[in-house]
């Protein structure tokens, strides 16, 4: 049947519409949409867990990069031989640990951090 003309192609069916309406409906349609069980094929564990750290990843790196954005931070600070460090400091400390407070970070954090810098200083007059 030629459908191509007049209004009559809009009112039928069409042969695409009738295949989705054939679609089993037994399937999941919260996890796979509406598809046909020939139509999704199992994952691999491995895959699964691939596919978690690859948007693990992504969501740290649109996170980082909102935080360098928002401070007006250059991204090439994500080049400092700092910032793996950071990261996993950050991954051991896992869930719940509060980041470190502005007055903290200003005050005895940056307290060490000048002490470690003078050591290092004086040990490297002393070589």
């Amino acid at each position: 049947m030629h459908r191509g003309v007049g209004n009559n192609m809009y009112q039928e069916e069409s042969d695409v519409e009738k295949f989705i309406s054939s679609l089993s409906k037994s399937v999941s349609i919260a996890s796979h949409g509406r598809l046909d069980a020939f139509l999704s094929k199992p994952k691999s564990q491995q895959m699964t867990l691939k596919g978690i750290v690859k948007g693990t990843r992504n969501m740290l790196g649109r996170y980082v990069g909102k935080w360098l954005s928002d401070k007006g931070i250059p991204f090439d600070a994500a080049n400092s031989p700092y910032f793996p460090l950071l990261v996993n400091t950050i991954q051991r400390a896992g869930p719940g640990v509060k980041p470190s407070m502005v007055y903290e970070l200003s005050g005895p954090i940056l307290d060490e951090e000048v002490e470690e810098v003078r050591k290092w200083i004086e040990e490297y007059k002393q070589s």
